[in-house]
C-alpha cells in the first residue's frame, strides 16, 4: 500500500473508531445514571459511588469521544477508568489475576489499551480537535 492511502485512510479509521467507542461508552454512563438501556443491576445505584463515579466519567467521555473535542485526554482518562474496572471489577473481585478469560475481564483490558492508543494518537478525522489542528500525530 502506499503512503497515500495510509495519509488518507489513517485519520478516517482513527475518528470512525472513536466516534464507535464514544457511542458504546456514552451507551454504558447512560445505562448506570439514566437507565437508558436499562440494566436492573444499576436500578439502585448511588451516583456518590465508584460506579456512579464511571457512569459520570462515561457519560461525559463518551460524549467528547463522539464529537472529537480534548480526545486525548478523555482517552486517557478513560483508559484509567478502564484500568481501575480491570482491577476492582475482575481481577480482584473474581480471581485469577492474570488471566482475563477467566475472570470476565477481556473487554475492560481491550477498552483500556485502545483509549491508551487514541490518548497517543489523537481524535483522527471528523473531529473539533481536527478542525482545531490538534487531531492526529504526523506520521
Amino acid at each position: 500500500m502506499d503512503k497515500v492511502f495510509h495519509d488518507t485512510w489513517t485519520p478516517r479509521a482513527l475518528g470512525l473508531m472513536r466516534i464507535v467507542l464514544g457511542y458504546l461508552v456514552l451507551a454504558h454512563g447512560t445505562a448506570k445514571l439514566l437507565h437508558v438501556p436499562h440494566q436492573p443491576m444499576f436500578d439502585n445505584l448511588q451516583v456518590f459511588s465508584l460506579i456512579g463515579l464511571a457512569g459520570i466519567i462515561e457519560l461525559v467521555g463518551g460524549a467528547l469521544l463522539i464529537v472529537g473535542l480534548f480526545t486525548r485526554l478523555t482517552a486517557f482518562i478513560l483508559s484509567g477508568e478502564m484500568a481501575f474496572a480491570y482491577f476492582i471489577g475482575h481481577a480482584g473481585a473474581k480471581g485469577n489475576f492474570l488471566v482475563p478469560q477467566l475472570n470476565g475481564g477481556e473487554l475492560a483490558v481491550v477498552y483500556c489499551f485502545v483509549f491508551l492508543f487514541m490518548a497517543a494518537a489523537g481524535a483522527g478525522a471528523w473531529s473539533i480537535d481536527a478542525a482545531r489542528g490538534k487531531g492526529t500525530v504526523a506520521a
